[in-house]
């Protein structure tokens, strides 16, 4: 009878240890990264094309001081002349296909949401934007300011992108090409290019 219950407790203690390292090791595995992470050297300075299954572009408006809604684009495109011994002497310009805005409005069947900011006068107008930097500055590490003029609704006034430096490879691990990463994020009086429509006096960016 004592026997059986040391081998009882035994084989419990066994298969606590079992399910303990298999946890451990499968909390293992999921904390390595798919590719390791190694030094490499930076992308050279040239002329870079943006990935259009790695680049996205969203926008988000005030509503009625209530909400913030949010929008995407799905067809733009950009080009970087990178000078990677001296950033502030790249240039950057894109464009962006206001008709492929999407909304993601959940009535489809009540209005087509998506054709009327992308083409209604009182909205995207269906009008071509497109940004061409003027300025580049870098004002901390990986951080920079990038000035330029900012074409919306048919109209050009000068804009400015608070850029974020997300790192550099000159291989990428799949595409075997260099490659550059980037975000940026722009604030402007969407007003100040005559579209104020359903704006509030104190909030028309």
């Amino acid at each position: 009878m004592n026997t059986s219950t040391v081998d009882s407790r035994d084989s419990t203690r066994r298969a606590m240890l079992m399910k303990y390292l298999y946890l451990l090791a499968l909390s293992a595995l999921l904390g390595t990264p798919a590719f390791p992470e190694s030094k490499q050297a930076p992308a050279p300075s040239g002329t870079y094309g943006s990935d259009p299954a790695h680049s996205s572009v969203t926008w988000k408006v005030g509503h009625f001081g209530l909400s913030n809604y949010t929008a995407r684009f799905t067809k733009m495109s950009a080009e970087l002349l990178w000078n990677a011994e001296n950033p502030a002497a790249s240039k950057v310009s894109a464009s962006i296909d206001p008709t492929s805005v999407r909304t993601d409005f959940p009535f489809p069947h009540v209005e087509d949401f998506d054709k009327k900011i992308g083409s209604d006068v009182n909205f995207l107008a269906a009008q071509p934007i497109s940004f061409v930097s003027t300025e580049v500055k870098v004002t901390a590490e990986n951080q920079g300011q990038v000035t330029g003029n900012l074409t919306f609704r048919g109209q050009t006034r000068p804009a400015t992108l608070d850029v974020t430096f997300n790192g550099s490879m000159a291989e990428h691990p799949m595409d075997k090409v260099p490659k550059l990463g980037f975000s940026a994020i722009a604030r402007i009086k969407r007003s100040e290019w005559a579209s104020a429509f359903m704006c509030r006096r104190s909030a028309t960016r």
